[in-house]
């Protein structure tokens, strides 16, 4: 919705109604992702797309008859029959579109939706999009990391979605969840497609080794926008971090203060420091400790042995970084997994971070009573 959401909220701001459809899943080789949409406007504009031209026209007649009868429509399109061509998709994709009339009176809260998305504030929307009782389709919750508003249909749901969603908002991921008919977790019939608006959160990854390399194919799979930073450019190189978004070559801490400046960083920024080396960790970690909100890191996690990291504090302290400052750094970095090996090592890290954004104490769930999920501190 985000690239269409000037010209959907110019129909809702006028008190009119528009067909927006929605990709809410795909499979095989789909030409647009989910989250793709197209807005169908009162005077029969369409902007936005959701097939690149496949199925364009069938959706767009779709939208305009949801308009026309108030009814959410759940369509898929894909080559699922003897013509190829009759069914629009003749890559061999197949797409799910939801599509709905939107107006102030079916989406009340769009307008402080869009004030999020244009503040860049984090915020999702959860939309029933199938369930076996009609009337909860449609139904949508508004969902930010302190808030939820709206409703599915039940308590239950409202609790079992909530979890999923926040989850999905911190790392600026679009899905479709199923769940059971009143939100069981174990059980089908509910599907709810989760939109969410917010800026992948970062992970800066400093020095160019090989446990970096493994790290940044974590965070990248853990959806963070990765960037790798070494002051060594024989080092630094895009071939060595294919799976990094960016690789940079730059004094650490000199690159930190600029996205600092350039208000880059933000309190779900992780920033691991991988080369044990005083000369690039000090004035780093230094900095990175003293950031206040909103610039304080969620995470600040420095590798090293533990002689490495005795000497690291006692450097920090000479340096001038308070008790305070150093009990924000994790060091030796990551969970006690046993790890040995560069990919082992990312995966402990991957943990440590996880188990602190979310309040877990990396215990074996299986030892373990309550709940599974916890609430961020």
């Amino acid at each position: 919705m985000r690239d269409v959401l000037d010209e959907l909220m110019e129909t809702w701001k006028a008190g009119e109604t528009a067909g927006v459809a929605t990709v809410v899943a795909t499979f095989r080789s789909a030409p647009r992702p989910a989250g793709a949409s197209m807005v169908v406007a009162p005077d029969a504009s369409a902007y936005g797309s959701v097939s690149g031209g496949c199925v364009e026209g069938a959706v767009y007649e779709l939208a305009q008859e949801v308009v026309g009868s108030g009814g959410p429509v759940l369509q898929r399109y894909g080559v699922s029959d003897d013509d190829a061509f009759a069914v629009g998709l003749t890559c061999g994709g197949i797409l799910d579109v939801f599509v709905e009339p939107v107006s102030q009176d079916t989406f009340p809260e769009l307008g402080e939706v869009a004030a999020d998305i244009e503040a860049g504030q984090p915020v999702a929307v959860a939309t029933v999009i199938a369930h076996p009782d009609a009337s909860w389709v449609g139904r949508r919750a508004i969902v930010r990391p302190e808030s939820f508003g709206g409703s599915l249909g039940s308590d239950r749901a409202d609790a079992a979605i909530a979890d999923d969603v926040r989850g999905l908002l911190a790392a600026g991921r679009t899905a479709t969840l199923t769940y059971g008919p009143d939100g069981e977790r174990r059980g089908e019939g509910m599907r709810v497609f989760v939109a969410s608006y917010a800026p992948k959160p970062r992970m800066l990854v400093f020095g160019a080794i090989d446990f970096a390399a493994a790290v940044a194919r974590q965070g990248a799979f853990l959806g963070y926008q990765v960037t790798v930073c070494d002051a060594r450019p024989v080092f630094a190189t895009a071939a060595r971090f294919p799976d990094a978004h960016e690789v940079v070559v730059s004094w650490p801490h000199k690159y930190l203060q600029k996205q600092v400046e350039a208000g880059a960083i933000d309190e779900r920024t992780v920033i691991c420091v991988l080369t044990h080396d005083p000369k690039f960790d000090v004035p780093l970690l230094e900095l990175a400790l003293r950031l206040e909100p909103p610039h304080r890191p969620a995470f600040v996690g420095a590798m090293g042995s533990r002689r490495t990291h005795d000497d690291r504090l006692a450097r920090l302290r000479e340096a001038g970084a308070g008790e305070d400052a150093i009990a924000r750094l994790s060091s030796p970095i990551g969970l006690d997994l046993g790890a040995r090996t560069p990919e082992e090592t990312a995966v402990s890290i991957a943990a440590e971070i996880i188990a602190l954004q979310w309040g877990g104490r990396g215990d074996r769930l299986s030892a373990r009573d309550g709940r599974i999920h916890h609430e961020a501190d």
